[in-house]
């Protein structure tokens, strides 16, 4: 049997993880796993950045790490505002970086039993053009991760 310590749940705040939070949170109650929540607000690619002036970018980033933080503390309030009457801990990122490296390099960081996300349910051409988080977390994590399809 596996004994889940630490779950790590990454989230973009879509539809997708607004339905997959129902099981990373049914898994801490369950397990009394801690349950780590990760945003990862995407940087700008070198050659976009080349276009703008720093001052712009890093304001920018700024502003939008603002919101993120009050879109998680948000989500958090809608989804876990009794977590301590269920008996697990709570704790939740945000940060910037590249995408899917970093919800691995997160989950080894915290030493993560089970990363749990929530995908998009794309197909054809979308899927081809856009490609997915989830599938690229699952293709190249070491962690064992559970999708939950929307």
């Amino acid at each position: 049997m596996v004994n889940y310590k630490t779950l790590l749940f990454a989230t973009d705040f879509s539809e997708g993880a607004e339905k997959a939070v129902d099981h990373a949170r049914t898994l801490a109650v369950l397990t009394g796993a801690r349950l780590h929540l990760l945003h990862i607000i995407t940087e700008l690619s070198d050659k976009r950045r080349k276009r703008v002036p720093a001052d712009v970018i890093d304001t920018f980033i700024r502003e939008v790490t603002k919101h993120a933080h009050e879109d998680m503390q948000s989500f958090c309030d809608r989804h876990f505002a009794d977590t301590q009457a269920q008996g697990f801990e709570l704790t939740h990122q945000v940060i910037v970086g590249t995408g899917y490296e970093d919800i691995i390099d997160e989950a080894s960081r915290i030493q993560a039993d089970l990363i749990i996300m929530g995908t998009h349910g794309r197909t054809g051409i979308e899927k081809v053009l856009v490609g997915s988080t989830a599938e690229r977390v699952v293709r190249n994590s070491i962690t064992p991760v559970l999708t939950v399809r929307t």
